[in-house]
């Protein structure tokens, strides 16, 4: 699985790209809805993992999200400019309005929107996968990304419900091609130290920050690294080399890194 994003490897056939991706986000919901099916009801309300979010407000917005998504996927298919969404405000009004819902409410919703999801992406001609499209912050890229924009939604938020699902339990295809991804966002980002990551259990190896110099190694498995890369991880588990010795409490090397939105 290659995100659309990685650097170095040659792109895919745009319709390729997205069915392969459309597999992971099939696999990714099916495994969302049993954690949320599996919830207490009154749990929809306790807090998730991201600041000031109930697990409500994080489902609530994987459901808009979806929406938002077939929105540009039928922009591809028609040639009708239709925005992500209908208004500046109506990502986060989405939001607000349905996280107090009760949980039977919100795994309906959740369900409904991703199978509209997944049919609008099956009757989209390979032709259209190819489109460029307009996301709601304004850059512009193929409709061929947007199933990988699911995947990451799917993937990350399920971590942020804070319900029993961890990086750990991240598909490793997915983590090995996010930590290219973020690493690439990383790079070069004014102010932040050289950082080389080794992903010890796959060997890929990518570099953050600053020119190469004096510098720390980052260690651990692809999904740790790649959830410190996401923010889902403090650096828990990694291990840190300067100058090619150890450093004793990791985290307290690591440097703080800027939010990736």
């Amino acid at each position: 699985m290659t995100a659309p994003e990685s650097a170095g490897i040659p792109p895919e056939a745009p319709a390729a790209r997205a069915a392969e991706s459309l597999k992971a986000v099939a696999d990714g919901t099916a495994h969302l809805l049993r954690t949320v099916a599996g919830l207490a009801p009154e749990s929809v309300a306790a807090p998730s993992a991201l600041p000031g979010w109930t697990r409500g407000h994080v489902l609530a917005h994987l459901a808009r999200n979806a929406d938002s998504l077939v929105n540009l996927l039928e922009t591809a298919r028609t040639g009708v400019d239709i925005p992500q969404y209908a208004t500046p405000d109506a990502r986060e009004q989405g939001i607000r309005d349905g996280a107090g819902r009760p949980l039977d409410v919100q795994l309906a919703d959740l369900q409904r929107t991703a199978e509209r999801l997944a049919a609008t992406a099956a009757a989209l001609p390979d032709t259209a996968w190819d489109v460029p499209l307009r996301h709601r912050t304004g850059y512009v890229f193929p409709a061929c990304e947007v199933p990988w924009k699911r995947l990451m939604e799917v993937e990350y938020h399920h971590v942020d419900l804070d319900a029993g699902y961890t990086p750990a339990h991240w598909p490793e295809s997915f983590a090995a091609a996010e930590l290219a991804r973020l690493a690439g966002r990383l790079a070069d980002v004014e102010g932040l130290p050289a950082v080389l990551l080794v992903a010890e259990d796959t060997g890929a190896r990518a570099r953050i920050g600053g020119p190469e110099g004096t510098e720390l190694t980052v260690e651990g498995p692809v999904r740790g690294l790649t959830a410190w890369l996401s923010g889902r991880s403090d650096g828990d588990g990694l291990q840190v080399h300067r100058a090619g010795v150890l450093v004793p409490g990791p985290r307290s090397v690591l440097p703080p890194l800027p939010p990736l939105n």
